[in-house]
C-alpha cells in the first residue's frame, strides 16, 4: 500500500513527496522547500532520538537535507517510499555521529590511560582525599536540614540558587541567606581560613 503525503497550501495543488523529489532532482529549488517543510520536522525527530542533544541533532538533521539535495537523482520509487528513503539517510547519518564520538572519546580515554603516571606517594593521596570527605561529610551533618539539602543541590548536583528555592519551594531570598550561613559554618568546621 503506498502513501501519498499530500502538501497543499493558498493557490497550490496538493503535491506528493515523490513529484517533489523528482521536481527537486532537475534543481527547482521551490519544489525542495516543499520537500524540506514535508520531511525535516520527522527528520529532526528521528535524529534527535538517536543523539539526544539538541544541537548536534540540528546540526545532522542539516546534513541530511543537504545530503538529500544533492543525491535527489539516485533516489529510485520502486524501492520505497520518500519518507523512508530520507528518514534511512537521517537514522544513518545520526549513527555515523554517535559511532564517531565514541570513536573519539575511545581514543581519549586510551591516550588518557597511556599518558597516566602515577603520582609519587599515590596511597597517601588517596588516604588523605577520604579523610577530607569524612571531615566534609561530618559538617555537613551539623547544618540545618534546608542548609544542607540548599548546599548538596548547589555544590554536589550543580543547581543555581533559583533553581534550588524552586526545588525546595522556598523564597529565594532565605535559599541565599541560609546558603551564606551554611557556607560560614563549613569553613569554620573544616577550619578553613576566612
Amino acid at each position: 500500500m503506498s502513501t501519498v503525503v499530500h502538501l497543499s497550501g493558498p493557490g497550490r495543488p496538493g503535491t506528493d513527496l515523490k513529484e517533489l523529489l523528482s521536481r527537486t532532482a532537475l534543481g527547482d529549488r521551490e519544489a525542495f522547500g516543499r520537500l524540506y517543510d514535508a520531511v525535516a520536522g520527522p527528520v529532526l525527530g528521528l535524529v534527535r532520538r538517536v543523539l539526544r542533544d539538541p544541537a548536534q541533532s540540528e546540526e545532522v538533521a542539516q546534513e541530511v537535507m543537504l545530503e538529500v539535495w544533492r543525491t535527489c537523482a539516485r533516489y529510485r520509487p520502486e524501492r520505497g517510499e520518500v519518507l523512508a528513503w530520507v528518514l534511512t539517510i537521517a537514522h544513518r547519518r545520526a549513527v555515523d555521529r554517535v559511532r564517531a564520538a565514541q570513536a573519539a572519546a575511545d581514543r581519549d580515554r586510551r591516550a588518557a590511560a597511556a599518558s597516566h603516571t602515577p603520582a609519587f606517594d599515590e596511597v597517601a593521596e588517596q588516604v588523605e582525599g577520604r579523610l577530607e570527605r569524612e571531615q566534609v561529610r561530618r559538617c555537613l551533618k551539623g547544618l540545618t536540614e534546608l542548609q544542607r539539602e540548599s548546599i548538596t543541590l548547589a555544590y554536589y548536583r550543580g543547581y543555581t540558587y533559583p533553581q534550588v528555592a524552586e526545588l525546595l519551594g522556598t523564597p529565594l531570598g532565605t535559599v541565599k541567606t541560609r546558603m551564606r550561613d551554611a557556607l560560614i559554618r563549613l569553613r569554620d568546621c573544616l577550619g578553613v581560613g576566612a
